[in-house]
C-alpha cells in the first residue's frame, strides 16, 4: 500500500532485501524494507542500526544511478582478511564495515523504483492529442505544461503546437535544461524559427539540441503515425542511456 502510494505521487523509492547472512545478525534473510528517496526506511526491518548508514548510502546511490546496488556489511577483521577496505566495491558489491558487537555479516540487495518519466505535451494539434493517449500505455507520465519534475525523473518535452504559438512553446521549452526536446515540423521551419530564439537570447547550445522534426524516420504520414514515432524515439533514447549507464 505505501510502495503504491509513492508510484501515485511520482516519488522515488526503494526495496531493500537481505539475501544473505553469516555468523550472528538480527535479520535473517528474506527480511525486507521499503526505503524512501533518502534512504529511510518506511515500512519493514532489516536488523538494528549496523546495516542502516550502509543501506542509506547504496539507496541514495541505487536511486541516482538507476540501477541495483548489492552492499554487503561485515566486521571489519573479516574485511581485512580478505584484502578489502570499507568502501570498496568489487565485482558489483559495495563493502561497508558492521561495528555491532554481534560481529555478523549481511548482504543486502537494494532494488530502486523510479518515478515514471514525464512526457510535457505543448499543444493542442492532432499529433499532441494521439501522443498524449499513447504515452500512458508505455508508463510514461503525461502533463500539458512544464512544471517541476520530481527527483530522479527524466522529463521529455514535444512541441506540438503546429502553428499555434511555435515561438512561446519553445521559448518555454528551452527556458530550462530538460532531458529531451522535439519539435513537431519541418527541418526548415525549425531552422528559421531557431534564429528568432536566439534573437530571444535562448542558449544555442539548448537550440541545437531539440530534434527537430521530431520522431524516428518511419514514413509516418497520419498523427497517429507520428505520434508513434515520436513515442519510439524517446523509448530509445531513454533505453541507450540505460544501457550506457549500467555499460
Amino acid at each position: 500500500m505505501a510502495a503504491q502510494q509513492l508510484r501515485d505521487k511520482d516519488e522515488p523509492f526503494a526495496f531493500a532485501t537481505i539475501v544473505r547472512t553469516a555468523g550472528s545478525t538480527a535479520a535473517k534473510p528474506g527480511a525486507k524494507a521499503l526505503l524512501s528517496a533518502d534512504g529511510t526506511i518506511l515500512q519493514g526491518w532489516l536488523g538494528g542500526g549496523c546495516t542502516r548508514g550502509a543501506v542509506k548510502r547504496a539507496t541514495l546511490q541505487a536511486l541516482r544511478d538507476g540501477k541495483p546496488q548489492l552492499v554487503s556489511v561485515a566486521p571489519e577483521d573479516l574485511l581485512a582478511e580478505k584484502g578489502i577496505t570499507a568502501g570498496d566495491t568489487i565485482d558489483g558489491t559495495q563493502f561497508a564495515r558492521n561495528g555491532c558487537p554481534s560481529r555478523g555479516t549481511v548482504d543486502i540487495f537494494i532494488e530502486p523504483c523510479l518515478p515514471a518519466p514525464q512526457l510535457v505535451v505543448l499543444g493542442a494539434s492532432p499529433v499532441a492529442q494521439a501522443l498524449s493517449a499513447f504515452a500512458p500505455q508505455f508508463h510514461w507520465s503525461v502533463a500539458a505544461t512544464l512544471a517541476q519534475k520530481k527527483p530522479h525523473q527524466q522529463q521529455f518535452v514535444v512541441v506540438a503546437t503546429q502553428g499555434q504559438g511555435d515561438l512561446d512553446a519553445l521559448k518555454s521549452a528551452l527556458s530550462e535544461k530538460k532531458d529531451h526536446v522535439a519539435f513537431v515540423g519541418s527541418r526548415r521551419k525549425y531552422a528559421a524559427l531557431a534564429e528568432k530564439l536566439v534573437a530571444a537570447g535562448i542558449d544555442r547550445s539548448l537550440i541545437e539540441n531539440v530534434q527537430a522534426p521530431a520522431g524516428l524516420n518511419l514514413g509516418a504520414v497520419t498523427p497517429e503515425e507520428i505520434a508513434l514515432s515520436i513515442l519510439a524515439q524517446f523509448v530509445q533514447i531513454r533505453r541507450m542511456a540505460v544501457k550506457q549507464s549500467h555499460a
